[in-house]
């Protein structure tokens, strides 16, 4: 379930961009009640992309800001409550390793749902119904 984090360079320091990573996976995890499921913790990725200041737009003029979207099979981040409590979080994690400096209205999110039976683990394409099968067997 790739999680694609994108940052204007500069947003957060250089050094912090791994915590953002990491914290923000853990959040995902948890949330879907699946931290340390030995099927699901390996299979959230995350591309970062840090972007040059000058190549991040909003409204189609140039803006420091930071961008999250997942991919996920239609289970996941299905129910509204665990959406608003992620990307909150997630929002939240990356105003604080800003040290504050990024507001909250630089940075968007959204959440993207494969279509049923296009989810590839371990080299095979699974329905929803088999990836909940294995996440439980776990």
């Amino acid at each position: 379930m790739p999680i694609s984090i994108t940052l204007t360079e500069g947003v957060i320091p250089a050094d912090k961009v791994g915590d953002a990573v990491q914290q923000i996976t853990d959040s995902f995890l948890r949330h879907h009640g699946l931290g340390g499921n030995a099927v699901m913790t390996p299979n959230v990725t995350t591309h970062l992309n840090v972007l040059p200041q000058g190549h991040t737009f909003a409204g189609g003029k140039p803006v420091d800001g930071a961008w999250v979207e997942t991919k996920t099979p239609s289970f996941a981040l299905a129910d509204h409550a665990i959406q608003t409590a992620f990307f909150g979080e997630a929002t939240q994690i990356l105003h604080d390793l800003s040290g504050g400096s990024l507001a909250k209205d630089r940075i968007w999110s959204n959440g993207v749902h494969a279509v049923d039976g296009t989810w590839n683990i371990d080299g095979r394409a699974l329905t929803n119904e088999e990836i909940g099968a294995a996440v439980a067997a776990a």
